[in-house]
C-alpha cells in the first residue's frame, strides 16, 4: 500500500471520531441556539474560548513531544509514562487552584454568580488534558479503532445529556438558576467517561520522573508549548476582546455579539474538522517518513491533495449559505452569516500552515513555531483593539485572515531556508485561486432565486472537481504501489 493510501487511510478512521463526533456535537448548535438568545449563548462561547487557552497549557505539548521522543527511545513505556506523570503533575496543581479561586475567577469574568461554571470547568480541563496523553498513546500504537470509539462514547454521553437536560429539565419559558449551565454540566459528565473507557491503559501508568528525560522532553515543548498558546490567542481571543471592548453598549449586548459571531463561526468548523482529522493522521505519519528517501515527494504530494479537498470545503459551504444557515435556527443569529466566507478562507489558510509545521518539528527547530505563532497573536491582538471598535466581530474575522495568511506565509519562508521542501506551488496557486475566482463569480451574479443560486454552486463545484481530476487523476495514484 502507497504511504499517501496509507495516510488517507488512517485520516478516514480518525476522521470518524473526530469528524462525525463534533459533527454530532454541530448539531448540537440548532438546539442550543433555539433554547438560548444569543447573549446566553455568548457565555458558554466565552467560557470554550478560555477553556481552549488552558488545554494548550495542561497538556504541555506532550503529544507531539511524546510522539518525537517514543520513536528513539528503548523503553517506549517509560518515555510514556513520563510525559504523562508531568502532565498528571501540572493538572492536579492547576484544579486545586481553580477551587481555592472559583469565585475571584468568576468576579473576574464578570460573572459573579457563576461560580460553580468555573469549578466545572476546572475539573473538564484536568480531565480532558489528563487523557488526551492515553489517547496520545492509542495514535502511536496505530489502535484508531478504540481511539475512534473512546471519542465517538464521549462525545455521544454529551449529546445524550444535553438531550436530557434541555428537553427533560430545563424550560426555556421559566429558566432556572443552572441555565446554560446544563450545557457545561452534560461536558463534564463526557470528560469523565474519557478515563472510564480508556481504564485498561490508565490502570497500566506508573507514575515516573527521570529528571533528564523529563528535562529534554520539556525543553523540546516549551516552544510548541508557547506556539500552542499564541495559536489560541488567534483562534479564540476574539471571542473574548468582541465583549470586553463592546461593554459600553451594555452587558447584554456586548455578549449577545459573541454570541451571534460563534454561531456563525460554526459554519466554518467543516474545515476545521478536516484539519483535526488531518492532524491526527499526519503528525506520526510525517515523523515515520522521515527516513524515507522520498519523503520529499510525499510531503508535497500530502500538501496538494490537502489544498484540494479545503478549497473545496470552502467552495461548497461559502456558495451555499442558503443552505448551511439552516443550522442556525433563530434568525436572530443570521445576521452574523457575512462573516463564514471570511473565516473559511482563514481556516484554509491555518491548514496550509499545519500541513507546513512538520519542517520545524523534523529539523528540531521548534522555537521557530513559537516564532511564527506569536507574530500571528501579535497581530490578532492588534488588529482586534483596531477593528472591533469600528466594525464589531465582522473586524474579528479579517483579523482571524489577517493573522493565518501571514503564518503561512511565514512558515514557508523560513522552511524554505532551514528545512526545504519543494511543494508544488503552482498547483497550489491554482487551486485556491480557482476556488476564490469562482466564489467571486457567484456573489457576482447570484439572484434571488434560491434554486438559481444553488444550481450556480454546484456547476461551479463540478467545473472545480472536473479540473482536480484532470490534474491530479486521483484514482490513478492510488492504484499505485510503493
Amino acid at each position: 500500500m502507497s504511504t499517501i493510501k496509507k495516510l488517507a487511510g488512517q485520516t478516514a478512521v480518525y476522521g470518524l471520531s473526530s469528524i462525525l463526533g463534533r459533527l454530532l456535537n454541530y448539531l448540537l448548535v440548532p438546539i442550543h441556539t433555539y433554547f438560548f438568545n444569543p447573549s446566553a449563548y455568548g457565555v458558554v462561547s466565552e467560557f470554550y474560548a478560555y477553556v481552549a487557552f488552558f488545554v494548550v497549557l495542561l497538556t504541555f505539548g506532550m503529544e507531539t513531544t511524546f510522539f518525537r521522543f517514543v520513536n528513539k527511545a528503548e523503553d517506549k513505556e517509560k518515555t510514556f509514562n513520563q510525559a504523562a506523570s508531568f502532565v498528571m503533575i501540572i493538572n492536579g496543581i492547576f484544579l486545586l487552584t481553580i477551587i481555592i479561586f472559583s469565585q475571584n475567577i468568576a468576579n473576574w469574568m464578570h460573572y459573579p454568580d457563576y461560580q460553580n461554571y468555573v469549578i466545572w470547568f476546572g475539573a473538564i480541563l484536568a480531565l480532558d488534558a489528563t487523557t488526551a496523553l492515553f489517547l496520545a498513546k492509542l495514535r502511536f500504537q496505530e489502535n484508531a479503532k478504540k481511539f475512534a470509539f473512546v471519542q465517538l462514547a464521549s462525545i455521544g454521553v454529551n449529546i445524550l445529556f444535553n438531550l436530557i437536560f434541555l428537553f427533560l429539565i430545563y424550560d426555556k419559558e421559566y429558566p432556572d438558576s443552572i441555565g446554560v449551565g446544563y450545557i457545561f454540566l452534560a461536558n463534564l459528565l463526557a470528560s469523565f467517561a474519557k478515563p472510564v473507557l480508556l481504564f485498561k491503559e490508565v490502570s497500566a501508568f506508573r507514575f515516573v520522573w527521570d529528571k533528564v528525560m523529563a528535562k529534554a522532553m520539556i525543553l523540546f515543548a516549551v516552544p510548541l508549548v508557547i506556539a500552542g498558546f499564541a495559536g489560541i490567542i488567534n483562534e479564540t481571543l476574539d471571542r473574548i476582546l468582541i465583549k470586553d471592548l463592546q461593554l459600553d453598549k451594555g452587558l447584554e449586548q456586548a455578549q449577545a455579539q459573541v454570541g451571534i459571531y460563534s454561531a456563525n463561526y460554526k459554519l466554518s468548523i467543516l474545515i476545521t474538522l478536516f484539519i483535526q482529522a488531518f492532524r491526527y493522521a499526519a503528525e506520526p505519519f510525517f515523523f515515520a517518513q522521515e527516513s524515507n528517501e522520498n519523503k520529499e515527494k510525499v510531503y508535497s504530494k500530502v500538501m496538494t491533495y490537502f489544498i484540494i479537498v479545503v478549497s473545496l470545503i470552502f467552495l461548497v459551504i461559502s456558495m451555499n449559505l442558503d443552505i448551511f444557515k439552516w443550522f442556525i435556527p433563530n434568525k436572530d443569529y443570521w445576521e452574523g452569516l457575512k462573516v463564514v466566507p471570511i473565516l473559511l478562507l482563514a481556516n484554509v489558510c491555518l491548514g496550509i500552515y499545519y500541513n507546513q509545521s512538520i519542517w520545524y518539528k523534523l529539523a528540531n527547530k521548534t522555537i521557530y513555531g513559537a516564532y511564527i505563532a506569536i507574530g500571528g497573536a501579535v497581530i490578532t491582538i492588534v488588529l482586534n483593539f483596531l477593528l472591533i471598535p469600528i466594525m464589531g466581530y465582522e473586524g474579528s474575522a479579517w483579523t482571524t485572515l489577517a493573522a493565518y495568511a501571514s503564518m503561512m506565509v511565514a512558515s514557508h519562508y523560513f522552511g524554505q531556508k532551514i528545512y526545504p521542501i519543494k511543494y508544488n506551488l503552482r498547483k497550489a496557486g491554482l487551486y485556491v485561486f480557482s476556488a476564490l475566482l469562482f466564489y467571486f463569480i457567484h456573489r457576482l451574479i447570484s439572484t434571488d432565486s434560491f434554486t438559481t443560486n444553488t444550481i450556480i454552486a454546484a456547476v461551479f463545484i463540478a467545473i472545480y472537481m472536473g479540473m482536480v481530476f484532470f490534474f491530479e487523476q486521483p484514482l490513478k495514484e492510488l492504484r499505485k504501489k510503493q
